[in-house]
């Protein structure tokens, strides 16, 4: 069940990425060029696991899951970038001036650093099979969601509630609201892929909050 749902995921993501794609050539709206490389991320990474088990045990696919966890590290906090985009494109003050700037720069690259310096390096995969998909996951005992996961998450759901409040779009909000949910309600369902639901749910989320905000623009300048 969970290599359908992987497989699933991987197509959906795909089509977003398409999608984002055509938006961006079309009306050339910034924050979906800083969403584009998470898609990217997410296409790998449901791929590999949905593929895992073709591939079989071994060393060509502890590398291919290896390069899940350094993409993850670099371009999952990419997010707070988008946020602060959004903000931006939301016409809020502070993040059009400089220091809004520098801080979503400076917080992105913590992000990242944090979760290299606690999650990847020294990381020691170990083989395991949950549901029936085959993949490679590090051999320690997670004690709940790592600090970069939790803080890209914060960062959007305020940039959401911001956003909503000042251009009164709450999809941007639900997305954040649903992914945060999602992450903490353990589901009495016997799969390892049921979560993606609500981070396809959030990126649509964030898709749609960038052409929304294009079509606003458009409207004001028109």
């Amino acid at each position: 069940m969970d290599t359908f749902l992987f497989s699933f995921f991987t197509v959906a993501y795909i089509v977003l990425f398409v999608l984002g794609l055509l938006l961006f050539r079309t009306y050339h709206i910034q924050s979906i060029l800083l969403l584009l490389p998470v898609m990217v991320g997410l296409i790998y990474d449901n791929g590999i696991i949905a593929i895992g088990r073709y591939i079989g045990e071994g060393t060509l696919l502890e590398g291919l899951n290896l390069a899940r966890f350094w993409i993850h590290a670099l371009f999952t906090p990419m997010l707070v970038l988008y946020a602060w985009k959004t903000l931006e494109q939301g016409e809020v003050l502070w993040a059009k001036q400089s220091l809004g700037r520098i801080s979503a720069f400076l917080l992105t690259l913590s992000l990242v650093l944090i979760e290299l310096f606690t999650e990847v390096f020294g990381l020691n995969l170990v083989a395991s099979v949950e549901y029936g998909v085959l993949s490679y996951s590090s051999n320690e005992i997670s004690n709940g969601p790592p600090i970069m996961v939790l803080g890209v998450s914060l960062v959007l759901f305020v940039a959401s509630i911001i956003i909503w409040r000042k251009q009164k779009w709450p999809w941007f909000f639900v997305g954040s609201l649903l992914m945060i949910i999602g992450s903490a309600v353990g589901l009495p369902i016997e799969s390892g892929a049921v979560i993606n639901f609500f981070e396809v749910a959030l990126i649509s989320s964030l898709l749609c909050t960038a052409y929304f905000q294009n079509k606003r623009g458009t409207r004001k300048t028109g």
